[in-house]
């Protein structure tokens, strides 16, 4: 703050002869929900050239420099007058070091400080992606329609498919046209919200929805029967789409289906009207063209105030996030004849370069789930054809769409049921991802994805026009992911998919470990060091719940809570809910094909917040799951171990414990500490919904006495029914921690499980300092090591 005074009060800058007084610069650190800086100081990019993003300030304009180490008096890149606080170059940097910095300037011409300098690193294999020029990327969309998934120039091509390769899928749509025209859609404009109607209730929801597919029925069977018509269909489907165009022309763009209004039906409006229009274009009149244009600037304007530039320094917000691009179809579609439309393409294009994906690192993760990641991702997809034909640009070029494939493969492997964290995903299937798999496998030309697809029943065509055009891309061929390893960590979203192997679910068992820098926030709420697991195609211990509504009070104080997962609580307590401050990290990672280790962190993450909680998990290829964790408290506290299953647990003492479903079970057995006192129920707190009536088992392990450090030790054994599994295991409590053998089907196991980072322990030739050290050795005499470094640091 002292800086800051001193920079507003005495900093005084003399330009042009003139004495100007300087301009406060807030550099203060980014707060929850937003974006933050980019590239951080002594941070690697993974793009070159990298995104710059820093705060904005309401009424600056911008100036920002790069250089290379500190030279900004010969600066590689200079740019001035910039109207947002977000920009990436349209040329790449050369491998090395670099600093950049920025200032800004009012509209009298004052000038801020500069900012603080960040340096950066780009590293020789950082993947090219030069963001073109406005002009550049303005002059590459046709200036004659259409312009949504398709240029003029490549009709007749296109239309030679619809007569050769693809007259299948060509029929289809004349199918689908035929039924429109015997059965046009209503135009009728959808109902207001009664004024007595409470926000939330099924009645409002019933319009809520409503609206949204009405709209959506309407508006995108006019673009269904504008396209087939651009294929060479009859005319008579071009006239029918044009006259369901103006039909919804007329409805009010700040009425039932205003974007503020509701935006579930405004987003639908807009960006399938958008694609009508342009593909039915050559048949409306000057007169027809103006209405469309007149509706289409109210409801453009009414999307980019609110989106721009809030979005881009506030980038979380669930609906924006689909907004941003739907914004950019009306904007191609309407460029050159609403003056705000080139704007509108100019902030979705820097949204898609600066500041998405958001729910993910590089890796290809996705904190909110694979139910919101299908659902976003398919939409995005829409928005990745669009660049690719209008402007040239490839989506799959940013190193996150290189990787976005593998989320689904690791976590729902083909035969799965359950798609692991986030709202939506108890009951979700591998099949429920080959829709999306299939679209990614082409757009990306990834053989490993397009596997997949194949195992999922083969491609699954989205239909229609976005499915013919997708049609009409070069073929994937397949490749066996047997080169692949079989677990892999997804660090940007702090989650762990260990898997036996990842070709067949039903003949592998799997393990998912959260401790995750994203909190518990949006809908990806589940809290840290949490684990799920599977066993040959059974769903063995879970998450509990079931979203009857969003945000009830189920959803709310049970889903979101901690009591809900395979985790911990002290005191009763647990983590902060839905926060992006309740955050866990994953600390090490480490896959072998016959064990995989994992640990993450999570003590910050509680409402009172622990010392530590650190969880560590060895995972011994296929039947054993080793669980350490090490709980330190500020006070004596008392801890509570969760574990949630579809039928009742069996418990007899806390050495013999049998978790059952179908004929796969998991036997488990808390080494330490002794004399747990278990509770169990099938009533969840709160219950949901009377409408609901799915049960689910919930055992708690309670501690005997409050203690201030805590360490748990617990084994399970996963087998299929009938299957003789090695049950004998030894803990070896020593000062510094403890020394665990166990048999397992293949051989035996002996870790290392230090108390800290200075505790030393050794076990024959064994020895570690701080870090949990394993060893494998098969009956065939093969030894395995794994240590994990990182841990307890």
């Amino acid at each position: 703050m002292t800086s800051r005074l001193s920079w507003l009060i005495c900093c005084i800058i003399c330009f042009g002869g003139s004495i100007l007084f300087a301009v406060e610069l807030d550099e203060s650190p980014a707060r929850p929900g937003e974006w933050g800086y980019h590239p951080g100081h002594k941070k690697d990019v993974a793009v070159n050239p990298p995104s710059f993003v820093w705060r904005p300030q309401k009424g600056l304009t911008w100036e920002i420099q790069c250089a290379s180490e500190g030279h900004f008096d010969v600066p590689i890149c200079h740019v001035q007058d910039l109207k947002w606080s977000v920009f990436c170059s349209d040329k790449p940097l050369s491998p090395g070091t670099y600093t950049w910095r920025y200032r800004g300037k009012d509209s009298q011409g004052h000038r801020t400080p500069w900012s603080r300098i960040r340096q950066f690193q780009v590293a020789s294999d950082a993947r090219l992606m030069p963001m073109p020029a406005r002009a550049e990327l303005i002059s590459r969309i046709p200036s004659q329609h259409p312009r949504l998934f398709l240029r003029p120039e490549n009709q007749a091509q296109l239309r030679a498919l619809a007569k050769g390769a693809m007259t299948s899928e060509y029929q289809d749509l004349v199918k689908t046209c035929e039924r429109i025209l015997k059965n046009p859609p209503d135009t009728t404009e959808p109902p207001l919200y009664p004024k007595s109607i409470q926000r939330g209730s099924d009645a409002w929801r019933k319009i809520w929805w409503g609206n949204r597919t009405y709209t959506s029925t309407a508006l995108n069977q006019a673009a269904i029967l504008a396209f087939t018509r651009l294929l060479g269909g009859p005319e008579a489907y071009g006239h029918k789409a044009k006259e369901i165009l103006m039909a919804c022309a007329l409805w009010d763009p700040k009425g039932s289906t205003g974007y503020r209004y509701n935006d579930e039906a405004g987003m639908p409006y807009n960006y399938y009207f958008s694609r009508t229009y342009s593909f039915v274009n050559d048949l409306l009149s000057e007169k027809e063209k103006k209405v469309c244009r007149n509706v289409m600037c109210v409801r453009g304007t009414e999307m980019y105030q609110h989106l721009c530039p809030n979005h881009l320094w506030k980038p979380y917000s669930s609906h924006s996030n689909r907004a941003w691009h739907f914004l950019g179809e009306v904007g191609i579609a309407f460029l050159g004849e609403i003056p705000e439309a080139e704007d509108w393409v100019w902030f979705a294009m820097n949204v898609f370069y600066n500041v998405y994906p958001v729910w993910s690192d590089d890796d290809g993760g996705w904190h909110e789930g694979v139910s919101y990641w299908s659902s976003y991702q398919n939409r995005f997809t829409w928005w990745a054809d669009v660049m690719r034909e209008a402007m040239g640009i490839n989506a799959f070029d940013k190193p996150y769409y290189a990787q976005a494939g593998y989320y689904a493969m690791y976590l729902t492997p083909p035969g799965k049921t359950g798609a692991g964290l986030g709202d939506l995903n108890a009951k979700k299937t591998a099949s429920h991802n080959r829709g999306i798999m299939s679209t990614f496998a082409v757009q990306a030309q990834n053989p490993y994805w397009q596997w997949y697809v194949d195992q999922l029943g083969g491609v699954k065509s989205e239909g229609h026009y976005i499915g013919f055009m997708r049609g009409s891309l070069p073929k994937v061929m397949s490749k066996l992911p047997k080169d692949l390893p079989s677990s892999r960590l997804f660090e940007g979203i702090g989650q762990a998919y260990l898997n036996t192997q990842i070709l067949d679910a039903k003949e592998s068992v799997q393990i998912v470990f959260k401790s995750s820098p994203f909190g518990t926030q949006s809908h990806g709420y589940e809290a840290n060091n949490a684990f799920l697991l599977w066993g040959y195609g059974e769903r063995l211990l879970i998450r509990s719940g079931y979203r009857d509504s969003y945000g009830s009070d189920h959803h709310k104080n049970w889903m979101w809570s901690t009591r809900s997962v395979n985790s911990i609580t002290a005191n009763g307590q647990g983590q902060k809910r839905r926060d992006d401050q309740a955050r866990g990290r994953i600390t090490a990672f480490q896959t072998t094909p016959e064990i995989d280790v994992v640990s993450g962190e999570a003590g910050s993450a509680y409402e009172s917040p622990l010392e530590c909680f650190t969880r560590s998990i060895i995972f011994v290829k296929p039947d054993l799951m080793i669980v350490y964790d090490q709980l330190q408290s500020p006070t004596a506290t008392s801890f509570e171990y969760w574990l949630h299953a579809q039928d009742k647990i069996k418990v007899m003492d806390q050495h013999h414990i049998k978790v059952k479903k179908g004929k796969v079970s998991c036997d488990i057995n808390f080494l330490y500490p002794s004399q747990l006192t278990f509770s169990q129920t099938d009533q969840y707190d709160p219950n949901p919904r009377e409408r609901i009536t799915l049960r689910e088992w919930h055992l708690q392990a309670l501690t005997a006495s409050p203690e201030e450090s805590m360490e748990i030790v617990a084994l399970y054994r996963i087998h299929r029914e009938g299957q003789a599994v090695p049950q004998k295991a030894t803990l070896d409590q020593v000062s510094e921690g403890y020394i665990l053998t166990a048999k397992t089907l293949n051989g035996q196991v002996t870790a290392l499980l230090p108390r800290n980072f200075s505790s030393r322990l050794k076990a024959g030739a064994l020895e570690t300092q701080g870090n949990i050290r394993v060893e494998f050795i098969s009956k065939s005499g093969k030894t395995c090591l794994v240590k994990l470094d990182g841990i307890n640091q």
